[in-house]
């Protein structure tokens, strides 16, 4: 990060949060000041806060771990479900269904039910029922698409949470935090930095904000991805010449 992405992020309006009636408490350290009632955020303190999510980004990216991307409202859809699969993995772009971490033994088979009637309907094999059947079966994966369609082929608990709108996600941010899985966020002035182990306070109704926090998470995931092959290639240098030395001496 360098100056330059203060001027991105106020030409994206990231540096609005709401009136300083809905304000809590722990975002006050993040405010600058107001601006026709409307608070607005420090953005090098933003700056200093998203450079510290996405040193931890790249370190999940080095450890192959996924990311779990959280955003249903009407804002952040679009770029939660484009950065997700940027990265080849899974999000939740609809209302979250409670369980879905603390319980994914049955929400894995929702996901699995899922898979099988777009598998089915694929194949043709819903052909042979009649056409009201049909229809229902329709509605199902549709029902079951907007709700999971995002989990497909999830395996097991992510690494790490992003989360639009923390205060919006309280369930998915209480779920994670009883599944010990950090939560980075994006925050606007009246959420609770302190329920997310990596906030970043800025504007998250905005369209514009969101799309560009979301690709800087991407962003810092595929270069970091991009070098640990390399790294993983040097840890083994170096010990495989730690063994020759060992040998050697014997």
């Amino acid at each position: 990060m360098n100056k330059s992405s203060i001027t991105d992020m106020f030409s994206a309006g990231a540096h609005f949060g709401y009136a300083k009636a809905r304000r809590h408490p722990s975002m006050k350290t993040f405010i600058f000041g107001a601006k026709n009632k409307t608070e607005v955020f420090d953005l090098e303190k933003t700056e200093k806060k998203l450079v510290d999510a996405l040193s931890y980004v790249a370190t999940l990216a080095e450890g192959g771990r996924k990311i779990l991307f959280v955003g249903g409202k009407p804002e952040a859809r679009k770029s939660v479900t484009d950065a997700a699969m940027a990265l080849g993995m899974h999000f939740v772009a609809s209302r979250w269904i409670g369980g879905t971490l603390t319980n994914w033994s049955e929400v894995k088979k929702r996901v699995a039910r899922l898979e099988d009637l777009t598998d089915k309907r694929e194949k043709g094999e819903l052909a042979v029922y009649t056409k009201k059947e049909r229809l229902m079966f329709d509605r199902e994966i549709e029902d079951l698409e907007k709700s999971f369609g995002g989990l497909r082929g999830m395996k097991e608990m992510p690494a790490a949470l992003f989360v639009v709108d923390p205060r919006a996600e309280s369930i998915a941010v209480s779920e994670a935090s009883k599944k010990k899985i950090p939560v980075i966020a994006l925050a606007s002035s009246d959420c609770n930095a302190t329920e997310v182990a990596y906030v970043i306070p800025a504007n998250d109704s905005s369209s514009k904000s969101i799309a560009l926090f979301t690709g800087e998470i991407v962003t810092a995931y595929k270069e970091a991805q991009a070098k640990a092959p390399a790294k993983n290639d040097e840890v083994k240098k170096e010990e495989d010449s730690k063994e020759e030395v060992v040998e050697s001496s014997i």
